[in-house]
C-alpha cells in the first residue's frame, strides 16, 4: 500500500472523491434533493453547530448507504478497557513498565479492539472532560469489523508493526515513528502484519490542535503542511455473515450488526478528518547557549483546556537533535511538576533512563512526584566533556502530559507489579554519592 495518496495540511477545508465516480461531490450545496449516483448525504459533526467559525468542525460524507442502517447495539466484552479510575487506591510512586507483551497468534488471536488495555487516566466521559492512556497489543487484522469512539479522539502511536487504517475518509498507512489521530465518531478498522504494539492517548471533550508558537514566530515545531489526510476510497462490499460495528460509549463497548461495509463513502468534503504525521518532520527548537528550555518546545499537538496555557493533554516528543549548551547538565534535570507525565519509547535509548526503560514500555510520574535521571546518567553527564553532540541519535521518546491527576488502573498496576514497579533502585547510588561530598565540602 505504498502508493496511497494523501491531502496535505492541518485543519484545512478538504474535498475528495473516489476517481471511480467522477462528479460524486455535489456542486454548490451540501445536501441536494438527489445526490450524484444516488448517494446519501450525511454530515459528521465534531463540534456544536454554534461554535465559532475557527473552531467549527464538520464534514459531509456521500455514501452508498447511510450509516443509520444497523441493528440495535448490545453490550459486549471489553477486557481491560475501562474508564473506572477508582479500581485501586491512588498510587503516587514513580512507576515504570517493561515492554508490554504481545500475545502470540498461535496461542491467542487478538485484533486491535480486543487488544485495547487501559493503563491510566482521569476525568469523566459523561461530562466530556478527561483523558485515558491505552496500550494496544494485537496480532491479527480486523475482519468484517470496525470501531468508532463516541467518547473522544484517539491519538495512536505505533511502536511495533505498521498499521493499515481504513477510515470512512480513505486509507492511511501508519508506521512506527509516525502518529495518527482518529477523531470522535469516525469509523475505522486496523489491518496488521504480524505482532503489533503501540500507545494511545484518548482525549474526551476537546480536539487536538497545533500549539501556539508565541515568540518562536511563524515557523517551527510541527508544520501544518506535513500533516496528511486520506483521500476518498470506497468499499462497495456486502457482508452476508454480518459486519460488526463496535462503539465505545461512556467507557463501555457495544456492538451492532449491519450487512455492508461502513467504508462506503464515495466522496466527502470538510475540515473534520482523520490525519497522520511523520515525527521525523518535526522542526526542533533547542537551547544554544546554556541551561534548558522547557520541554513544551517539543509539543507536536495539544488539546487545550478552558484555562489559558493549561492543556488537557500535550503530545510531546524527544527527537534526535544537537546538544550544545555550555556549563549545563544536559540531560533532563530533577523535577517536580504540576502535570502528570506518561512517557513511552518508540525506538532507541532515552538519555535519562538507561536502566529498564525500553521500547514498548513506559513510565508514569504523577503530579508533584519527584523524578529525574537515573544515577548512572547523572554521573556520566556530570563529568562529560561538553562538546557539541548529537542527542538521542536513533531514538524517539515521547510524553503524554496532562493537567489531570492520572490514576492507574488495576491492569496497569498489576502489569507494573509483575515487571518493575519500584525503580527507585535506579537512584540508590545517589545516596552514597551526595552525602559524603556534601559533608566534605562543608568541613
Amino acid at each position: 500500500m505504498s502508493n496511497l495518496k494523501y491531502l496535505t495540511g492541518f485543519g484545512n477545508e478538504f474535498a475528495s472523491e473516489d476517481p471511480r465516480c467522477p462528479g460524486a461531490l455535489p456542486e454548490g450545496q451540501n445536501n441536494p434533493q438527489v445526490c450524484p449516483y444516488g448517494l446519501y448525504a450525511e454530515q459528521l459533526s465534531g463540534s456544536a453547530f454554534t461554535c465559532s467559525r475557527q473552531t467549527n468542525k464538520r464534514s459531509w460524507l456521500y455514501r452508498i448507504l447511510p450509516s443509520v442502517c444497523h441493528k440495535p447495539f448490545a453490550s459486549m466484552e471489553q477486557g481491560y478497557l475501562t474508564h473506572n479510575w477508582d479500581e485501586v487506591d491512588p498510587e503516587p510512586n514513580q512507576l515504570r513498565w517493561m515492554p508490554f507483551i504481545v500475545p502470540k497468534s498461535s496461542e491467542k488471536k487478538v485484533d486491535f479492539v480486543m487488544g485495547l488495555n487501559t493503563l491510566c487516566g482521569a476525568g469523566d466521559v459523561r461530562s466530556r472532560n478527561g483523558i485515558a492512556v491505552h496500550i494496544y497489543t494485537c496480532n491479527i487484522s480486523m475482519t468484517d469489523k470496525c470501531f468508532y469512539n463516541s467518547d473522544g479522539d484517539f491519538l495512536i502511536v505505533p511502536q511495533l508493526g505498521k498499521l493499515l487504517i481504513t477510515t470512512e475518509f480513505g486509507k492511511m498507512m501508519v508506521e512506527p515513528n509516525e502518529i495518527c489521530v482518529i477523531q470522535q465518531g469516525m469509523c475505522f478498522k486496523v489491518d496488521v502484519f504480524g505482532e503489533t504494539r503501540g500507545y494511545i492517548l484518548e482525549v474526551f471533550g476537546a480536539h487536538f490542535e497545533l500549539p501556539d508558537l508565541g515568540p518562536i514566530g511563524a515557523n517551527g515545531l510541527a508544520n501544518p503542511r506535513d500533516f496528511l489526510v486520506p483521500v476518498a476510497c470506497y468499499e462497495d462490499y456486502k457482508a452476508p455473515s454480518g459486519y460488526t460495528l463496535v462503539n465505545k460509549y461512556q467507557g463501555k463497548l457495544f456492538a451492532a450488526q449491519q450487512g455492508f461495509s461502513p467504508f462506503n463513502v464515495v466522496a466527502w468534503h470538510g475540515n473534520y478528518t482523520p490525519y497522520k504525521y511523520n515525527l521525523k518532520n518535526f522542526m526542533v527548537i533547542n537551547c544554544v547557549a546554556f541551561d534548558h528550555a522547557d520541554p513544551s518546545i517539543f509539543t507536536v499537538v495539544t488539546a487545550k483546556s478552558t484555562r489559558p496555557g493549561v492543556a488537557i493533554a500535550d503530545f510531546v516528543i524527544f527527537p534526535p537533535r544537537w546538544g550544545v549548551a555550555n556549563h549545563t547538565f544536559r540531560p533532563p534535570y530533577y523535577h517536580r511538576n504540576c502535570m502528570s507525565e506518561f512517557m513511552g519509547l518508540i525506538k532507541g535509548h532515552y538519555e535519562a533512563k538507561e536502566q529498564g526503560f525500553q521500547p514498548g514500555g513506559g513510565s508514569l510520574h504523577s503530579i508533584m512526584t519527584p523524578h529525574g535521571p537515573d544515577a548512572d546518567c547523572f554521573e556520566k553527564a556530570s563529568t562529560a566533556d561538553l562538546q557539541p553532540e548529537r542527542v538521542a541519535e536513533g531514538t524517539m521518546a515521547f510524553m503524554f502530559e496532562s493537567s489531570f491527576s492520572m490514576a492507574v488502573t488495576k491492569w496497569g498496576l498489576e502489569t507494573c507489579n509483575r515487571l518493575d514497579k519500584n525503580y527507585q533502585k535506579c537512584w540508590e547510588p545517589l545516596k552514597s554519592h551526595f552525602n559524603p561530598n556534601w559533608k566534605s565540602s562543608t568541613k
